[in-house]
């Protein structure tokens, strides 16, 4: 049974993903149309194809390996400096240039001078480029608000899971009380496990974090508290203790090592599935982004420990990068943890949503042959128009992206490396949630 559910999570996130490449492609399919560009194929992963079926001007197939997708747009590249295509150079970067713009034209038929991509002002093929990205934002954000308010996500709530029986600072790293210790608050107050707190010095509240703030700005005073025991609402009285707590950054996470002087109650609280509103979805999901973006600014400083978990003795960390292969090994153990249906199911959406946002911010590096690197390339030419528009100067046309494909030849074959060591670390070495 734990091999039958363990597979059905690799199937659920595989569907997912591929879903996630059918709607990134189908934001550049969609605009490239609009706008009158011609797309002969859009095809959703690499390799060999499996299925195809030709509708309109374009080719819709499924190929084998499901690492990606493409649509091809023709005269992505503008021709040379006369207008036309030049003959291939022995010269390797040259032989690189002109292959691209060879392969941007193979297509050309009577009629098509006007629908070429180049041919669109830098607007258009900023929103085309940027389409495929911004899709998978939307869908990460679907998806996590279907989880955030539809499932609830696992925090810490205003209910008493324990009581501390004495003041002990959080810096000294232990759990055992000593004579020298003065009894907690919360155990002189007579606060017990199972109390769900729903009032604080007056103020009414069922989020543990703002919990926690009342409780660390009140050092020094006697405060009222109502608790629900045995459903009946009771007044305690607690004299908040002044101690050395954990330092919060500003998302209200802890800040590891750091300590600040604060008021101090003495309890743990204990863990629940809670739903979110839309507002508190809303700043939940920017914490996200901004982890997200941090981690895609850290991530060559994780390569070396990456080696070592894939090739040395090192051990895999848990925020260490993760491929395709890692994430569908996380999405079949996810079908295998000891929780509620519901909590598995919502576990693996919040999956797929992560790759989502991941895809979007990946997509918009401004790195040929990513996304970002055409919308990097439109912008540019854009500038230099205006620039010259506004000098009167002589309109220096379309700006050459092809000129940039040795970078990105070089780009590209950094990320095959990377991928190569991302995979071997996620089959000898992967992150398990279990």
């Amino acid at each position: 049974m734990t091999t039958l559910m363990f597979i059905l999570g690799i199937v659920v996130f595989a569907v997912g993903l591929l879903f996630s490449i059918a709607w990134h492609e189908l934001g550049h399919l969609s605009w490239a149309k609009l706008f009158g560009i011609r797309v002969p194929q859009y095809m959703v992963g690499f390799g060999p194809t499996l299925f195809s079926r030709k509708k309109g001007e374009t080719e819709y197939g499924i190929k084998a390996i499901p690492f990606g997708g493409y649509i091809r747009m023709i005269g992505m590249f503008p021709p040379g400096p006369d207008g036309k295509l030049e003959a291939r150079s022995t010269s390797p970067w040259r032989g690189m240039i002109e292959d691209a713009r060879s392969a941007a034209f193979e297509e050309l038929r009577p009629g098509d001078e006007n629908r070429l991509f180049y041919t669109r002002k830098p607007w258009k093929r900023v929103i085309v480029m940027f389409g495929g990205p911004f899709m998978n934002l939307i869908l990460a954000v679907v998806l996590f608000l279907i989880v955030l308010m539809g499932f609830g996500i696992s925090q810490q709530t205003t209910t008493v899971s324990s009581v501390s029986q004495c003041v002990i600072s959080q810096s000294e790293n232990r759990d055992k009380c000593t004579d020298a210790d003065a009894p907690s608050p919360a155990a002189a107050a007579g606060l017990k496990a199972g109390d769900k707190i729903v009032s604080f010095d007056g103020v009414r509240t069922d989020k543990w974090d703002e919990l926690s703030d009342l409780i660390r700005a009140h050092p020094g005073e006697t405060v009222p508290i109502v608790v629900e025991r045995d459903g009946e609402d009771v007044t305690l009285h607690a004299e908040i203790a002044t101690n050395k707590v954990a330092k919060k950054d500003g998302s209200g996470g802890y800040v590891q090592g750091e300590y600040v002087t604060a008021g101090f109650l003495g309890f743990s609280a204990a863990t629940g599935v809670v739903k979110q509103d839309f507002g508190d979805s809303v700043v939940w999901m920017g914490d996200r982004i901004g982890d997200a973006v941090d981690s895609l600014a850290a991530l060559p400083g994780k390569i070396p420990a990456l080696w070592d978990a894939a090739f040395g003795d090192g051990p895999r960390e848990p925020d260490s990068p993760m491929g395709v292969v890692g994430a569908a090994r996380v999405g079949g153990e996810i079908f295998t943890l000891d929780i509620p249906p519901t909590q598995q199911l919502a576990m693996a959406v919040m999956l797929v949503a992560g790759f989502n946002l991941s895809l979007f911010l990946f997509n918009m590096l401004p790195l040929l042959p990513l996304d970002g690197g055409h919308i990097a390339g439109a912008l540019w030419e854009a500038l230099r128009r205006n620039v010259a528009k506004v000098l009167r100067r002589p309109d220096p046309g379309p700006f050459d992206v092809a000129k940039l494909m040795p970078v990105a030849y070089v780009v590209a074959g950094v990320f095959v490396c990377f991928t190569l060591l991302v995979l071997v670390a996620d089959v000898v070495n992967p992150v398990r949630i279990s």
